[in-house]
């Protein structure tokens, strides 16, 4: 499968085609709500540009859970509508790309006095099976204590009486993204990121376009349109603001905070999803090298574009996780990783913010601006094809096209050839290894490879075998940047090291390791000079100690 160029070293060429050319419709967010409609819109055979005024999935769609779950908590509001359909969802989200969207055993313990007993959650796990259409290895099961323990040893023995056990899926969120905008590009759209919305054109009263400034060089320029779509998570009424309809119903913001330790600190043998003294739940999951846990739910209204955590934060995850793993006694300094992302949910009158509903919901302005918020990453293939057939019926109303009905949940996504189920993607893993052993590389190292790039691992591979460094690891990982630049939209390091790899949160150290070479290749590469290199290296030296320094200058 020939990978599709998609690089910042064409930007000048992307911004003309856009300047040229007349869509049928514009997507405003390069998270994965907008990339999700670009494409099961442009594989309806629409004509699609989006636009991302930052790096692809660098709001709420790189900072997430990172699970693709059905929110057993929304059996507990009686949202049956939303568990139903996002349950769903997630069978065929790990269809689409198996590598990406991994299953993962979930681990319900049962406490005294806990916000779930034991008749409740088996029952509510019986109606989230039949709900979510869960079959075979996967459906619940109950557990005794003994078996819970036995599955966990770290669990309260005091007061744990048993256990649900049912099956989840993980995955990476950024990754998830940028494969779906990558995948749209295969159906004829075109995406661009660092371009930012600075406002709308206008025909006979109706949005026909936006204004664009190119943050990359600073020229700004317009694209035509006859739809536009308003994606852009917790910014969507900001852009509602700019088009004089943001009328009835509003975004209300909460925070999600999430912390990283190292495995060996944290050695749970799957994710957990338990009780914290608040009536809370909370994840612990472990991947790879590291275990993460959150998250919380705060009201959020200060600066989006600089989302971060405050001591109190770190002491409530840290507090519950200690409280729920007695033998653990996890502490500030044990914290080597962190991120907090913003839920852009609709406001309810009076409900606090874990209760407001996770459904999305689409608005269009007089002016036939087209905005959608609220939902979760679970169901963001059906926001799309919900969004995507209004836009379809109005194409139909006002010009008569005829479009195709949706098709996504038979699309793979960009990095699954052939991995028809899991056991494909763990073969490939182990192939993978076989290839790679000899040079000194690990078993974690193939598993990282497969499981971020699929079948494109190969790409990177070939590269690889090209490249001529000593060390074998600065060549994977040159050979990984490569492939970042060429088909990812790379367009500085913390594109690559925070959303392309996700070595920020589930790597930390590699990013010192790896930091001086990444940047002597974006040099020769891009052809900045020593001011831009010195000025990325702050950056991130700074994104490491903002995520990873817990100790009390914070305050």
């Amino acid at each position: 499968m020939e990978n599709i160029k998609f690089s910042n070293r064409d930007r000048a060429k992307t911004i003309a085609k856009f300047i040229k050319e007349e869509y049928d419709l514009v997507v405003i967010g390069g998270g994965i709500t907008g990339g999700g409609i670009a494409l099961d819109a442009a594989a309806r055979g629409l004509k699609v540009a989006l636009v991302e005024k930052g790096d692809f999935a660098s709001g709420t769609s790189s900072k997430s859970t990172k699970l693709i779950h059905g929110g057993l908590r929304y059996l507990k509001q009686f949202d049956f509508w939303l568990v139903k359909e996002v349950g769903s969802e997630r069978a065929i989200v790990h269809k689409l790309a198996p590598h990406l969207v991994l299953p993962e055993k979930m681990l319900l313990p049962l406490i005294e006095n806990g916000s779930y007993g034991k008749w409740l959650t088996s029952i509510g796990l019986k109606v989230y099976d039949i709900l979510a259409q869960v079959t075979g290895d996967d459906k619940r099961k109950m557990l005794e204590k003994k078996e819970a323990l036995k599955l966990e040893p770290l669990l309260p023995k005091k007061i744990l009486k048993g256990a649900g056990y049912y099956a989840e899926y993980r995955t990476d969120d950024a990754r998830l993204t940028i494969e779906n905008i990558k995948t749209s590009l295969k159906y004829g759209a075109a995406a661009l990121n660092y371009a930012e919305v600075k406002g709308f054109t206008y025909a006979e009263e109706k949005v026909a376009g936006v204004t664009v400034k190119d943050l990359v060089s600073g020229n700004e320029f317009n694209i035509k349109s006859k739809y536009v779509i308003n994606a852009a998570g917790p910014w969507v009424d900001e852009l509602r603001s700019m088009n004089n309809s943001k009328k009835g119903k509003q975004l209300h913001l909460t925070k999600g905070v999430h912390l990283v330790f190292p495995y060996k600190k944290l050695p749970v043998k799957q994710s957990v999803y338990f009780d914290i003294p608040d009536g809370r739940m909370m994840f612990a999951i472990p991947r790879g090298k590291i275990t993460y846990v959150g998250t919380t739910d705060t009201n959020f209204n200060k600066d989006k574009d600089h989302v971060g955590i405050d001591l109190a934060d770190a002491i409530y995850l840290l507090s519950a996780v200690n409280n729920m793993f007695p033998k653990i006694n996890l502490e500030m300094e044990d914290i080597i990783s962190s991120w907090a992302g913003l839920r852009p949910l609709i406001h309810e009158e009076g409900k606090s913010a874990s209760e407001l509903s996770r459904k999305d919901e689409i608005f269009t302005s007089d002016s036939g601006l087209v905005s959608i918020a609220g939902g979760k990453l679970t169901g963001y293939r059906k926001m799309a094809e919900r969004v995507v057939d209004r836009i379809t019926k109005k194409l139909e109303e006002e010009y008569e096209t005829k479009s195709k009905e949706s098709d996504t949940e038979n699309i793979p996504l960009c990095g699954n050839v052939g991995f028809k189920k899991f056991k494909h993607v763990k073969k490939y893993i182990a192939e993978i290894y076989d290839r790679i052993k000899a040079d000194g590389f690990s078993e974690y190292d193939a598993w990282f490879l497969v499981t971020n790039y699929g079948k494109q691992t190969d790409t990177i591979l070939e590269t690889y075998s090209k490249l001529k460094d000593k060390d074998n690891y600065v060549r994977l990982i040159k050979a990984e940047l490569h492939f970042g630049i060429d088909y990812e939209m790379v367009q500085n390091p913390m594109d690559f090291f925070v959303r392309r790899t996700g070595r920020l949160y589930f790597d930390i150290d590699s990013i010192t390791t790896f930091m001086e070479p990444v940047l002597k290749e974006f040099q020769s590469v891009f052809k900045v000079d020593e001011t831009q290199i010195d000025a990325w290296r702050d950056t991130l030296l700074a994104l490491i100690k903002e995520h990873s320094d817990f100790s009390l200058e914070r305050v």
